[in-house]
């Protein structure tokens, strides 16, 4: 009986090891099946849509993620609230343009994190952002999973815009803009999936 209990010990103890190693390293962004979604908003309603991530990695260790980073392909941002095509294209025009991202100039936007925290399948990350070549320090919370040989983290990133200079409608930079008046915040709903 002894001994059989030394073998199933055994037994478990290679396999927390297998799957410690399988769970472990460099997980490449899998670009193809991770979406991130963008929301802004304004004083007379809102936009949304999507943007694409470029590339980007995740260190693992031991089961958890210990650091990663992150490209957005700025050039890649797509409206999906305007259905008439003239509009929909002069609001990503503007999004790309100066008043906004300076996607001609800037054409990714980088998160690298420098912290993480980890409670149950939830995390605490902290990272240096920058868009529009300026970098700020960002916090947020995200929930991760694992499937086979992928690790997914999805959450929500609120970044406020006045910090990387995108200063149109924005009341830090103007006076008096009434219903003009488009919000700082705006927020980045993503699910990174990232394979070994």
């Amino acid at each position: 009986m002894k001994i059989m209990k030394m073998k199933q010990w055994a037994f478990l103890s290679l396999a927390l090891l297998v799957s410690s190693a399988v769970f472990a390293g460099n997980f490449v962004v899998d670009a193809s099946n991770s979406t991130v979604s963008w929301n802004g908003k304004k004083v007379t309603g809102e936009h949304y849509g999507s943007i694409d991530i470029k590339d980007g990695s995740l260190e693992v260790v031991d089961g958890e993620i210990k650091g990663g980073t992150v490209t957005i392909d700025m050039q890649s941002i797509k409206n999906e609230d305007l259905t008439n095509q003239e509009y929909n294209q002069k609001l990503v025009g503007h999004l790309k343009s100066d008043d906004f991202f300076s996607v001609e100039s800037h054409p990714t936007a980088t998160l690298v994190l420098t912290d993480v925290k980890k409670s149950a399948d939830n995390y605490t990350l902290t990272g240096d952002l920058t868009i529009k070549g300026i970098t700020k320090p960002v916090s947020f919370q995200a929930a991760s999973s694992t499937q086979a040989d992928a690790v997914t983290l999805k959450g929500k990133l609120i970044i406020d815009r006045s910090d990387y200079n995108v200063r149109y409608g924005s009341k830090s930079f103007f006076d008096n803009l009434g219903d003009k008046m488009i919000y700082d915040d705006f927020t980045l709903d993503f699910v990174v999936v990232a394979k070994k």
